[in-house]
C-alpha cells in the first residue's frame, strides 16, 4: 500500500488560488484535479494538463508560481510530490510517464490574469463554441473587459489585406488560448527575467547584510570556543571527505 505524502499547508499568497477559466477536457481534467491540489500545497498553481500517446502514454503537467516563474528545482519538487499522490489516487488506467514543465514564453492563457499580462501581445484562440461562425482567432489582445458570462478578451484581428477587425471573446467559452512567439514577446520576457534577477540579487544582499550583523554576545562566545579548543590542543584542519555538509564543505 502506498501512503499519500505529507501535505504542507501554504499560507495565502496573492494569485495562488485564482481559478482557471479554461479547463482541461476528459482524462486530463481528472489528473488536473489531483495535480492542482498537490501543487497548491507546495505554493504552485496548475496551468495545464495534457495527456499524449508519446512513449506509450505521457502525462504533461505545466505549473508555475503565482508570479509566473518555475525553475528546474521547482519542477523536480513538484514531480516528487505528484508521483506518490498519483500512485494513491490512480487517475490513469495505464502505465504512463510523468513530465513537469514551466509554461514557457509562448504560454497557454488559462486565467484572467494571464490575459491581462498578455495585453499588447499576439495570441491564438480556439473557441469551444463558434463566434459569428468561426472558432479560431488570431490577433493582438487589446484589453480584458467584464462580460455577461465573465471576463472577455478583446482582440484586434489583422486580415491579409491588413484590415483590422475587433472581436470580444468570452474566456470561459474558449477551448484553448496561447501566446504567439514574436520578437516583442521575447523582448518582454527578457525584461521580466532581468528585473527578476535584479530583485533576487537585492534580496540576497539584504540577507547577507543581516547575517553579518552578529550580536556581540554570539561573537564573543565563538572566540571563547576557539580559545578553549586551542588550549586543548585541537588543531584546525581541512574536513575529510566524509565530514561537513552534503556539499563537502
Amino acid at each position: 500500500m502506498v501512503e499519500a505524502p505529507n501535505r504542507t499547508i501554504v499560507e495565502p499568497v496573492e494569485g495562488l488560488d485564482e481559478a482557471r477559466l479554461i479547463e482541461d477536457p476528459g482524462a486530463s481534467q481528472r489528473v488536473g484535479r489531483i495535480a492542482a491540489r498537490v501543487a497548491r500545497d507546495l505554493g504552485y498553481r496548475l496551468v495545464r494538463v495534457k495527456i499524449s500517446s508519446a512513449a506509450g502514454a505521457t502525462v504533461q503537467i505545466m505549473a508555475e508560481r503565482p508570479d509566473g516563474t518555475m525553475s528546474i528545482e521547482d519542477c523536480e519538487r513538484l514531480s516528487q510530490a505528484l508521483s506518490p499522490a498519483f500512485d494513491v489516487e490512480e487517475p490513469m488506467t495505464q502505465a504512463y510517464r510523468l513530465e513537469i514543465s514551466s509554461p514557457g514564453i509562448d504560454r497557454p492563457l488559462v486565467r484572467e490574469s494571464d490575459f491581462v499580462r498578455a495585453v499588447g501581445h499576439e495570441a491564438r484562440v480556439e473557441m469551444a463554441v463558434a463566434i459569428d461562425g468561426r472558432k479560431r482567432f488570431r490577433g493582438r489582445i487589446t484589453a480584458v473587459a467584464p462580460g455577461l458570462n465573465g471576463p472577455a478578451a478583446r482582440m484586434t484581428l489583422i486580415a491579409d489585406d491588413t484590415s483590422e477587425t475587433e472581436v470580444e471573446l468570452p474566456i470561459r467559452a474558449m477551448a484553448e488560448a496561447r501566446l504567439v512567439l514574436t520578437e516583442d514577446l521575447i523582448r518582454a520576457a527578457l525584461r521580466r527575467e532581468k528585473a527578476a534577477l535584479k530583485d533576487a540579487k537585492r534580496l540576497a544582499g539584504r540577507r547577507a547584510g543581516a547575517d553579518r550583523k552578529t550580536s556581540p554576545d554570539v561573537a564573543s562566545g565563538a572566540r571563547s570556543n576557539k580559545l578553549k579548543a586551542a588550549a586543548r590542543g585541537a588543531a584546525s584542519k581541512p574536513l575529510g571527505p566524509d565530514e561537513g555538509d552534503n556539499h563537502g564543505r
